[in-house]
């Protein structure tokens, strides 16, 4: 572990920290109840829950080897309290399994890209530094940024840039990337970023950001599957939800949000036929929501790390058993 790398550890400060305490401790303050942490990253949050809940073990889930071994260091003092599993989220009913729980009584999700990943250059995931075009979290296995530029159709690329990245101008970024690997491909984010810049308007690069900022994400998401394996993992993770366990999501990109509000929103409502004059159990709501709409960081928070301005956060606490009902 490099020196910055164990700085990051030590300095970082969850999104949302004390927010999240708030509201997933009430549910784990049991004798051997089981939190869930599936995006471990450095594990702030973790640190924060395992202080807040004494009796409680944390399972922390990250893909990225690097980030296990920081917040396994960080997390020492809780010894057997802690355990850390290298996976992908959207593994996390396997990875109950393999500790011996049935359920969990507190699950939280934090996506997105983890402080670790962009303050170190060499990953490849800030347009501010020139590195290799990689933005894999896991750095051993699957396709790079650099596969996407280099090998996707143009019609693809539009589809990321603009579904993924929410930019304007994704056919113009496309036809640009296209055309400039043409001469040579992709190899640094440094001229993919030079590129951007050529591509996207100077109107709207004076008020939406810098011109890298959403291709980058876009990039991102695909190389990672991020929306793919949230798919599969929330319904998954409310199946495993214990009754009376709460679950909390932070997301950082509206499509992402949009997939937690259906969820959680669907099971908040009865499934009674309209005029039923009786609800029958299996049609009642079996989510209670703790969150009005999505709650956003403050003006102080947003301040202080910028990173949290595009956070939402919402949670849900489980009511009452189900038959493998899955939003």
């Amino acid at each position: 572990m490099t020196e910055s790398q164990h700085s990051v550890a030590t300095r970082h400060v969850p999104v949302l920290r004390d927010r999240i305490v708030d509201l997933l401790a009430p549910a784990a303050r049991s004798d051997g109840a089981v939190i869930v942490d599936a995006t471990l990253g450095l594990g702030g949050h973790s640190e924060a829950l395992l202080r807040a809940c004494p009796r409680a073990r944390v399972i922390g889930i990250d893909r990225d080897r690097d980030a296990l071994l920081l917040a396994g260091e960080r997390l020492t003092e809780f010894g057997s309290r802690f355990r850390g599993v290298e996976a992908v989220y959207d593994e996390i009913g396997e990875v109950l399994d393999a500790e011996g729980a049935d359920t969990a009584d507190a699950i939280l999700f934090d996506l997105g890209v983890s402080s670790l990943q962009l303050d170190e250059p060499d990953r490849g995931f800030a347009y501010a530094h020139d590195a290799p075009l990689d933005m894999r979290m896991s750095q051993h296995t699957g396709l790079t940024a650099a596969d996407v530029v280099n090998t996707y159709a143009a019609a693809d690329l539009a589809r990321i840039v603009r579904d993924y990245g929410e930019e304007r101008f994704a056919g113009r970024v496309a036809a640009a990337i296209v055309r400039e690997r043409a001469k040579t491909p992709f190899t640094t984010s440094a001229r993919l970023v030079e590129v951007l810049r050529a591509a996207i308007p100077a109107a709207s690069q004076r008020s939406g950001g810098h011109p890298a900022k959403r291709t980058f994400q876009a990039l991102r998401i695909e190389v990672n599957g991020e929306l793919r394996a949230w798919e599969r993992a929330l319904p998954v993770a409310l199946d495993r939800l214990a009754v009376g366990g709460r679950i909390a999501v932070l997301s950082y990109h509206s499509l992402e949000d949009r997939l937690t509000k259906k969820a959680l929103t669907t099971g908040a409502r009865s499934r009674a036929p309209h005029g039923m004059p009786v609800e029958r159990p299996d049609d009642a709501a079996y989510l209670r929501l703790l969150t009005r709409g999505a709650e956003r960081p403050g003006p102080d928070e947003v301040a202080a790390n910028p990173r949290s301005a595009s956070a939402r956060l919402r949670a849900a606490e489980r009511t009452r058993p189900t038959k493998g009902i899955h939003p």
